[in-house]
């Protein structure tokens, strides 16, 4: 539970710097963040197979290329489902998943260098063998 917690947390941050260095994508505030957060993952986990399968002709042709379009719809759909958060443009709609990735990517890493995500559970005393001689 607390790694769904960690990992909306960290693709809120990653839509808030996307928010920074995109301009054409607008998020109003931290709450519509991690609603959009929540989005993207369900679009993603719900709407981004069909559309590969979909598009596997294209994609195939474009050598992985359209990969990147697919993105940028799957990103659009989940402004649609979230207030205050919002594309304005192709480039934008293209450009703001494979920032998200890198916003992302480089969250994920700080906060496992930091030592958050590791399992919370108290240690156990260290067991010794005894043999009886």
């Amino acid at each position: 539970m607390f790694g769904f917690f960690l990992t909306t947390l960290i693709s809120a941050l990653g839509l808030l710097v996307v928010d920074l260095v995109i301009p054409g994508v607008t998020i109003a505030t931290f709450p519509s963040a991690l609603l959009a957060a929540i989005a993207i993952g369900a679009v993603n986990g719900s709407v981004r197979p069909v559309l590969s399968v979909l598009s596997l002709p294209i994609n195939f042709l474009t050598l992985g290329a359209f990969s990147l379009v697919v993105n940028g719809i799957c990103f659009w759909l989940a402004t649609l489902l979230v207030p205050g958060f919002a594309v304005h443009g192709l480039l934008a709609m293209i450009l703001a998943p494979v920032v998200l990735s890198f916003a992302t990517t480089f969250l994920n890493k700080y906060f496992a260098e930091k030592g958050f995500g590791k399992a919370i559970a108290p240690k156990s005393p260290t067991s010794t063998l005894t043999t009886d001689q």
